[in-house]
């Protein structure tokens, strides 16, 4: 391979960026279900013929990303590099061999130049519905819906209508779906013409060099990053709310001069319920936990991780064997960004977040609907509070480390026969400190259908709220209601016509002692209506006079 010149090398490389912005964006306006076009959750990303990801889309999940290359690698040992054909679609959503539930479908399209494979362009979309009966109480993996092996969807630009037909007879709404399915085939249409262009307008038959040299700079800046961090072993401990006992994630990581590990030995072992978070999944928001807070503007790519090592003891609800229960995997696996944050706010506590309102927290409803009789099933999703940050408060309804985007209330009215009456921000809900965490929103549903609507939550952080840090404090519990009683976090529901079903997600944390926090900042707070006088009095004492004239809102 001769090398290329690095301005030549930057110009490629931006042009790679641009182009699978461009591509993801196809997608996204081609598809057909709510949670793509307006939640984002999905990702697309290019990899080699050996499956290492090399680019990636700004718009996508982070759980994709991360494990979009071991999807590919698992793939490639069912069906080698040379079996692929120009126009072939492989796809499987195996629990763990993908993203570690059965809603998120991950597909492979080979890329060729000259009959020749040089890439592949993979991507990964959530489906709100993989059939089954999918329930905060199933026992096993088996009552989480349909499971597609590895297997070609497409061959050869013809679709296999046997596995079309198994999707139609198993989801409830199959157009939408397959709608989305069929948005990713000509996205990789748009990705293959692109990047052929891309290769011959900068004269390239492969991208083998270009390959290369964007891994080896992306390693070589990480194991920099590392080796700044002094060596030693850090470690932390936190209790999450479980299911009908809390559990526990313990992480510690050991820095060794440029080389990082980190493991989960001593988190509590899988439960019969699903929460469990496979492998893939842990693995991934370890290494995106890791990259935000050690090297976040280097190129995010497979060469960032060469450095790193995740441990995690088979057995574990971060490393579940099967058949074990995974639908809510986020439900821990989400956990896992600040458990490490936990342990690395010892050594490089500038370069972190306190906790945020996360396990992210969504809502299923599904019904039928009474105009035709036909079957729904709808989500939707409502971030919690970000946690404060070293220099800057946390923002709100903006819930690290899922990264998927808000909704418009009147496109789901339009959806499902549900009207929102209130979408707010919450008084007092912000971990305190010298910066504070996002504060929570409420969110209230009412039904207006006459037939039953199943409501289904997987909700956390109603025992232990979000941890501050640094002398800072805990963000606020999160609060599940109908018609004003509280329910449990993790349930099934049936709404009746006017039922009003009221959520309130937690707030962030706060970094740093309150005592630290300037006065101004605390004053606006007040007249933003996020803070109550009697609080701020309580909390920043001198910093607000008790003779203020500021009113209470």
């Amino acid at each position: 391979m001769s090398k290329i010149d690095p301005i030549k090398l930057g110009i490629i490389w931006k042009r790679l960026n641009g182009m699978i912005d461009e591509v993801a964006e196809s997608f996204i306006r081609s598809s057909f279900s709510a949670v793509v076009r307006e939640n984002y959750d999905m990702a697309f990303s290019l990899l080699d013929t050996r499956g290492r990801q090399f680019i990636q889309t700004k718009k996508s999940i982070p759980s994709f990303i991360g494990t979009l290359p071991h999807t590919l690698q698992e793939i490639l040992k069912i069906i080698p590099a040379e079996q692929f054909n120009e126009g072939d679609v492989v796809i499987s959503n195996d629990s763990w061999l993908g993203t570690g539930h059965l809603n998120d479908i991950t597909m492979i399209y080979p890329i060729f130049k000259k009959n020749k494979l040089i890439a592949f362009a993979g991507s990964t979309a959530h489906t709100v519905d993989i059939g089954g009966a999918p329930s905060p109480n199933a026992q096993d993996s088996y009552e989480e819906g349909l499971c597609i092996p590895i297997c070609k969807i497409v061959e050869k630009g013809i679709e296999n209508k046997t596995i079309i037909s198994f999707l139609e007879q198993n989801l409830r709404e199959p157009e939408e779906t397959l709608g989305d399915i069929r948005a990713q085939f000509s996205a990789y249409k748009v990705a293959t013409t692109k990047l052929l262009n891309l290769l011959d307008e900068e004269n390239l038959n492969n991208l083998d060099q270009i390959i290369h040299d964007i891994l080896m700079r992306s390693e070589v800046s990480m194991r920099k990053k590392i080796a700044d961090i002094p060596d030693g072993k850090y470690e932390d401990e936190m209790l999450v709310d479980g299911f009908d006992h809390p559990l526990k994630i313990k992480c510690s990581i050991l820095i060794n001069k440029d080389q990082i590990t980190v493991d989960f030995t001593g988190t509590s072992n899988q439960i019969n319920r699903p929460i469990n978070s496979v492998f893939n999944y842990t693995y991934a928001y370890a290494c995106y936990a890791l990259k935000c807070a050690i090297d976040p503007t280097a190129p995010n790519n497979d060469g960032s991780f060469r450095p790193v090592k995740i441990f995690a003891p088979e057995g574990t609800i971060v490393n579940p064997k099967r058949p074990a229960p995974v639908w809510g995997r986020h439900l821990t696996g989400h956990y896992i960004p600040p458990s490490i944050y936990g342990a690395l706010s010892k050594v490089i506590p500038n370069n972190i977040i306190a906790e945020s309102g996360s396990p992210l927290w969504n809502i299923y409803f599904k019904g039928r609907k009474e105009i035709d009789d036909s079957p729904f099933v709808k989500m939707f999703f409502m971030n919690g509070g970000h946690g404060a940050r070293s220099k800057s408060d946390g923002p709100g309804c903006l819930s690290f480390p899922s990264n998927v985007s808000n909704q418009s209330i009147e496109q789901f009215e339009n959806q499902a026969p549900l009207i929102v009456h209130e979408k707010s921000f919450v008084k007092d809900t912000q971990g305190i400190g010298k910066y504070v965490g996002g504060p929570a929103q409420k969110i209230t549903f009412e039904s207006t259908s006459k037939k039953p609507i199943m409501m289904t939550i997987r909700h956390e952080r109603v025992v232990y709220p979000p941890r501050g840090i640094l002398g800072g404090g805990n963000g606020s519990k999160g609060i599940d209601l109908v018609n004003n009683k509280k329910i449990p976090a993790k349930t099934t529901y049936s709404l009746k016509f006017g039922d009003i079903a009221t959520f309130q997600t937690p707030g962030g944390g706060g970094v740093f002692s309150p005592s630290q926090r300037d006065k101004d900042k605390v004053l606006e707070d007040i007249l933003t209506g996020l803070l109550s006088l009697k609080k701020a009095q309580l909390i920043y004492k001198n910093k607000v006079s008790r003779k203020s004239n500021v009113k209470s809102t």
